[in-house]
């Protein structure tokens, strides 16, 4: 029977646990997908702490790239066969799994599976900081966090694609290059760099227009000292814990900056932008736009391995699981 890892309790690593599960036949609306990659991201670590509250026993993961085993009534978009991906659902821990038909994006030819389950998510979510909460534009200076993370490298080369010029932040010297060969044109590491003040080196004072902040606690000091006024904070993720409360005059103090915590999962809620989107970041993949940066793969049943290397930011890039 096909394998699965379930959470059946909040905790660290060792609880994910590998179980066979058959999986029934379809739906109504629903797709039978076997799986060929699955997308690890830091949101399965969230979900997986407690940090966003799941029910349980759950199965994590929210992306993956499969084939079509059979369709349910009332399905017309795909067929067997049919290669396909999704971002947003949970469940993706699974070498089979029940889709909701709705959920699914076709992959077009010319983007392979890996390289669609390494970017679908994370281009999803560059995608709406970077077309919707803030709209960047050339001669833009932004301010990237992580960027030699997974969404970091994917915002750092698709802002440097639109004319900005993007500084980058990363969590160690070794990190850097990775930064750098994504579009990065400035790099500072925390903890040694102060990355305001580079910033406000390289605009000449101004400030950046947008911070892309996933970093959370640590950083959203340096992210408000980084902004122009009138410039705009998006907080995407917490990776060293909760931003603290925000009172309002903070943001007036530090030049009527706009604050937002942007969700993907509003940005992809109609089908119709959702494919659009995906759409879109298929056809930068197509063109060289943005290319995958895998920097580690794992077998589905050692993803606990995986949750402790994201956890002590130990990777660099795309971590992907085969089922």
């Amino acid at each position: 029977m096909p394998l699965t890892i379930q959470l059946p309790r909040l905790g660290g690593p060792e609880v994910l646990t590998a179980v066979e599960a058959p999986v029934a036949a379809p739906g109504p609306g629903e797709l039978h997908i076997r799986q060929t990659v699955v997308g690890f991201n830091y949101l399965d670590v969230y979900l997986r702490k407690g940090v966003y509250s799941v029910d349980l026993p759950a199965v994590l993961g929210v992306e993956a790239v499969g084939r079509v085993v059979a369709v349910g009534e009332g399905v017309t978009d795909f067929a067997p066969g049919d290669r396909v991906a999704y971002a947003g659902p949970m469940g993706a821990y699974a070498q089979e799994r029940l889709l909701p038909a709705d959920q699914a994006v076709p992959v077009p030819d010319g983007v392979d599976d890996e390289t669609a389950a390494a970017l679908l998510f994370k281009g999803l979510t560059a995608h709406m900081l970077l077309r919707r909460v803030y709209p960047v534009k050339a001669g833009d200076t932004v301010l990237v966090h992580s960027a030699a993370g997974g969404v970091g490298l994917v915002l750092a080369r698709w802002a440097k694609s639109l004319g900005a010029t993007v500084v980058g932040t990363v969590g160690s010297a070794a990190k850097v290059e990775a930064a750098r060969s994504a579009g990065a044109d400035h790099v500072a590491v925390l903890g040694r760099d102060d990355a305001a003040a580079l910033v406000r080196q390289v605009t000449g004072g101004a400030g950046a227009h947008a911070v892309f902040d996933a970093v959370g606690r640590d950083t959203f000091e340096t992210s408000l000292r980084s902004l122009r006024p009138f410039g705009v904070l998006a907080s995407y993720g917490q990776a060293s814990g909760e931003v603290p409360p925000v009172e309002a005059q903070t943001l007036s103090n530090h030049g009527s900056v706009m604050f937002v915590r942007p969700s993907v999962y509003r940005h992809i809620a109609d089908t119709a932008q959702y494919r659009a989107a995906a759409a879109e970041v298929f056809e930068l993949i197509r063109r060289g736009t943005l290319t995958a940066a895998i920097g580690n793969r794992f077998p589905l049943a050692e993803v606990a391995e995986a949750h402790r290397q994201a956890e002590a930011r130990a990777t660099t890039g795309a971590t992907l699981l085969i089922p």
